[in-house]
């Protein structure tokens, strides 16, 4: 008799995508989700993604519905950010992580997993020293661990470029997108990143202003969660590998060949290279 062929398991069903809005300190915080359909007890450890400036949750989507279909998945848009209501004054890093801890709280969890990327690996250090007892584990991919020459090259440049009737800055951004496109990027995922850097106006350097006032190296160095870097070769490819003797308990996985638009590109890759991580 032949053999009974060995059942295959179902597909995964793609989770439910949400948004919402929440109070937080600044105003309201608009907020991307991803959850499984069951919604039993036996999801994964909710996570919650922090993006990088100046962009929004809106980059984790692909991610989101691809890691939403084992556990709880959100991610809000950083204050002054996507729909996200912008602080009164320019803020610091642990202003922004005051904010999406006011988030954590509204939801009472009792665990979460954190990622952030570029900006939001910053945020996710904060907000894990905020609340060192409802985080459990942290993914960082691509970590601004910068030098003073690092800082100073930023201050010399200011961004973003004036506004001109003739809408000459326009060009002048978009020729400065196509500098930092990574491999395998659309020429359609650019034109949305470059929208999306539009639409957080003026203050839209805001982000990249509280990464340079933040002191990476002390404030890393005082994380207990277990890290996991990620390290996509992108304009913090060096800045990232400092990182490895400034973290206690951290692992490193390059990914040379993605850079800049690494959520865009490749979701699936950040799963897998997540995956063992997150289930420990």
């Amino acid at each position: 008799m032949p053999r009974a062929s060995t059942p295959k398991p179902p597909a995964a069903t793609a989770p439910r995508m949400r948004r919402a809005y929440f109070e937080t300190r600044f105003g309201q915080l608009h907020v991307h989700g991803a959850m499984p359909t069951g919604g039993g007890f036996d999801e994964a450890t909710t996570l919650v993604c922090f993006h990088q400036s100046p962009m929004s949750g809106r980059v984790f989507r692909g991610f989101l519905a691809l890691m939403g279909r084992d556990r709880s998945v959100y991610a809000p848009d950083t204050p002054g950010f996507g729909e996200s209501d912008a602080p009164p004054t320019k803020p610091a890093i642990a202003d922004y992580a005051g904010a999406m801890v006011d988030f954590l709280d509204q939801m009472r969890f009792r665990k979460v997993d954190l990622l952030g990327y570029h900006t939001g690996s910053l945020i996710a250090a904060e907000v894990a020293l905020a609340r060192p007892e409802l985080v459990r584990r942290i993914v960082m991919a691509a970590v601004p661990v910068l030098t003073e020459e690092e800082r100073a090259a930023f201050r010399r440049a200011p961004w973003p470029v004036p506004l001109a009737e003739d809408g000459s800055h326009l060009a002048t951004e978009w020729q400065h997108s196509q500098k930092w496109r990574g491999p395998g990027v659309t020429l359609e995922q650019l034109a949305r990143g470059f929208a999306e850097k539009l639409r957080n106006g003026p203050q839209a350097w805001w982000g990249a202003s509280a990464v340079m006032d933040y002191a990476a190296r002390e404030r890393l160095a005082l994380l207990k969660s277990p890290v996991l870097v990620l390290r996509p070769q992108d304009d913090l490819w060096e800045a990232t590998l400092r990182a490895r003797g400034v973290l206690r308990d951290a692992r490193f996985v390059d990914l040379p060949q993605f850079g800049h638009g690494l959520f865009d590109v490749a979701p699936q890759a950040v799963v897998d290279a997540t995956a063992e991580f997150l289930r420990g």
